[in-house]
């Protein structure tokens, strides 16, 4: 990690196949601007799974750091010398990070996690004790690891069977497991939020999401990861039911300040990059 780095080469970039969508380059450059770090770059670049490691192994020691999108998530934290807790735990990294004191290391992060719970918090969903998860990959993965209570609940739903890494890091931490079948929102009336990590396409049987339980006097929450093509079926039965709406936007914004902070050693400017995500995406409404 390189604290400063004003006036010096420094490259960091977002790898992943699909890329052309990808804000962060937006959010990082926003970062460097507003830390007035001369000489950090930030790019995007189409990379997928069989070219990951050509691709890592071509880095020069100017390069200290990497966002990872689907889907190079798990393969990353294979690359990595070393990987945090909960990199291990969830079994993806969605960073990783060139030790400065030894450039032939690398440390996998899984930022996903911090995204997701602080856009679950901002929603009014602190500390879940229990959460339906739609999808049981690597996204889902950093869902479970939301829920910290003891004696949690994961409520997993899947179109076909749950991918077997995603049901032991449940069970590793101690939480009772439900598996549902795609599309069986019964079981969604009783859990603290619903966090989907499909494509909103993927989603059915809408017209029988349950209506908000208020329990203990705080609404559930419903968090879809997806961002920047404006309201999805889902968030729309759910607001039309009374539940509490997280953004996709907060996730992927507050993922990117504690890549911002592990990169650079610097505190995020979260001001500047909220501010650039927000210009970002009107634009694209403007466009659309």
């Amino acid at each position: 990690m390189l604290s400063e780095g004003r006036g010096v080469a420094r490259h960091c970039a977002v790898w992943g196949s699909p890329i052309e969508h990808s804000l962060s380059p937006l959010l990082h450059r926003a970062a460097y601007a507003a830390l007035a770090l001369d000489g950090w770059s930030y790019e995007r670049r189409e990379v997928d799974e069989a070219g990951f490691a050509d691709a890592f192994a071509g880095l020069d020691e100017t390069w200290v750091g990497l966002s990872l999108t689907m889907p190079l998530k798990e393969v990353a934290l294979r690359a990595a010398t070393t990987a945090t807790p909960v990199a291990a735990a969830t079994g993806a990294a969605n960073t990783l990070v060139r030790d400065a004191d030894d450039p032939s290391r690398w440390t996998a992060h899984n930022t996903d996690v911090h995204g997701l719970t602080t856009a679950l918090r901002l929603a009014g969903c602190t500390a879940p004790a229990s959460l339906l998860v739609v999808g049981s990959g690597a996204t889902a993965r950093s869902a479970v690891a939301a829920v910290t209570a003891p004696g949690g609940r994961i409520v997993l739903m899947v179109r076909d069977r749950v991918r077997p890494e995603t049901l032991r890091q449940a069970e590793a931490a101690g939480l009772a497991v439900e598996v549902v079948g795609l599309g069986e929102w019964a079981a969604a009336s009783e859990v603290d939020a619903v966090v989907s990590t499909v494509p909103p396409t993927s989603v059915p049987d809408l017209e029988v999401f349950p209506a908000a339980s208020q329990g203990g006097g705080r609404r559930p929450v419903l968090l879809d990861v997806v961002y920047g093509s404006g309201e999805t079926p889902l968030q729309r039965a759910a607001r039309e039911r009374g539940w509490a709406i997280a953004r996709g936007t907060d996730m992927l914004l507050h993922q990117a300040t504690e890549q911002v902070r592990l990169m650079t050693g610097r505190e995020a400017p979260l001001g500047a990059m909220s501010d650039a995500l927000r210009a970002a995406l009107r634009e694209r409404r403007e466009n659309s």
